[in-house]
């Protein structure tokens, strides 16, 4: 699996930070209750350890034993699968979750299996590096590294809920980085195509911004 994860921790906001993402902290409510999330490339599993802590059941996956063997959440709430995703099949295959986690990762030709994931109303929640990152640290390989706004054209056909596309400072202890992240919803009636009006006399969904 790219090495953007272990670059990232030795910046001291990967895995070994672990903490979760204030991003993924911030847009979890999304979720429906109880639903089942995956965490892709999930390292140490900071992320399904927030949402199991939340009643939500968890899959994950990462081509790394060691990570998934560290991830203690008990085994009727965790669905840990090890498998190398970029030279491998997909592992959930014909499956969709209520939401779709990714940070710190980018392999461009998993993107539609990303979204294909995302059962109706599921949430995806994505975040990592973008151009501009090469001038302040690791990760610095284009192919590690979002162009402009490219998550919006990733989740054109979804609802766009949030994006962020730009430079944080880092603080205490944490590096600079240029960051692309954004929440977006795979509505009911859109699976591959855009909306239409909804029906007369119903209410639009409502997604509070926290």
């Amino acid at each position: 699996m790219h090495s953007v994860k272990a670059a990232a921790a030795k910046q001291g906001h990967g895995p070994g930070a672990e903490q979760p993402s204030p991003w993924v902290q911030r847009w979890s409510h999304l979720v429906e209750p109880r639903g089942t999330v995956l965490d892709v490339a999930c390292g140490n599993g900071r992320h399904a350890r927030w949402f199991y802590e939340r009643n939500h059941p968890v899959a994950l996956v990462d081509r790394s034993q060691s990570a998934i063997d560290s991830i203690a959440i008990p085994a009727h709430a965790c669905e840990a699968v090890v498998a190398d995703i970029e030279n491998g099949p997909w592992p959930f295959a014909g499956r969709q979750f209520a939401a779709v986690v990714v940070t710190h990762y980018l392999w461009r030709p998993l993107m539609p299996t990303l979204l294909d994931s995302l059962a109706a109303g599921g949430v995806l929640i994505y975040e990592t590096f973008t151009q501009g990152n090469d001038t302040v640290g690791k990760p610095s390989r284009p192919d590690f590294l979002l162009r402009p706004a490219e998550l919006l054209d990733v989740c054109r056909h979804l609802r766009i809920v949030a994006f962020e596309d730009g430079f944080l400072d880092g603080p205490a202890g944490r590096a600079p980085r240029f960051i692309q992240r954004i929440a977006a919803v795979r509505e009911a009636d859109s699976p591959a195509m855009p909306r239409g009006a909804p029906p007369e006399g119903a209410y639009p969904p409502r997604y509070p911004l926290l």
